[in-house]
């Protein structure tokens, strides 16, 4: 019997003022990835597309807005077990913030950290997924023409 598939969507955030970008920590009371780093994700609610779904959990995990620049990957998961009730896919945005003034985090979050690329090597155990999406970031923020970005922010959802 075939499955579903839930969606979730995905902001690594970068800050404009610095060129950190933002790792959250997840809360120890979480049931899946505990303590572990990570960036903004949330599986979207009926009848959202992935940028307002994307919008909707950034709002709701730190209190602020983002502008999406660009797709940063796409990714097939399993929310625990591999087996068909947790399997997800997503969309990966890369996104910018002007800064962190009023962020706050939510429950599901323990601590907060901005850092560049190579701060995250120190941090991370080597080879850890996040390691490659700052890197793949990093790249497309220098090969991505200004214009694309400007189109890029206002969003790629389209109801059809």
């Amino acid at each position: 019997m075939p499955g579903r598939f839930l969606a979730m969507a995905g902001a690594l955030i970068w800050r404009e003022s610095d060129g950190r970008y933002l790792l959250l920590r997840r809360a120890d009371h979480r049931d899946v990835g505990a303590g572990e780093w990570e960036y903004v994700t949330g599986r979207l609610e009926q009848g959202e597309g992935f940028t307002e779904g994307l919008r909707r959990e950034v709002s709701e995990e730190l209190g602020i807005q983002v502008e999406i620049e660009f797709v940063l990957r796409t990714t097939h998961l399993y929310r625990g077990s591999a087996a068909p009730e947790n399997e997800m896919v997503g969309v990966i945005f890369g996104c910018s913030t002007s800064g962190d003034g009023l962020m706050r985090l939510s429950e599901e979050h323990s601590e907060f950290i901005w850092v560049t690329a190579d701060e995250a090597k120190r941090l991370l155990p080597e080879g850890h997924r996040l390691i490659e999406r700052l890197e793949r970031a990093d790249a497309l923020r220098r090969l991505i023409p200004p214009e694309l970005v400007q189109l890029n922010r206002g969003g790629f959802d389209a109801v059809e």
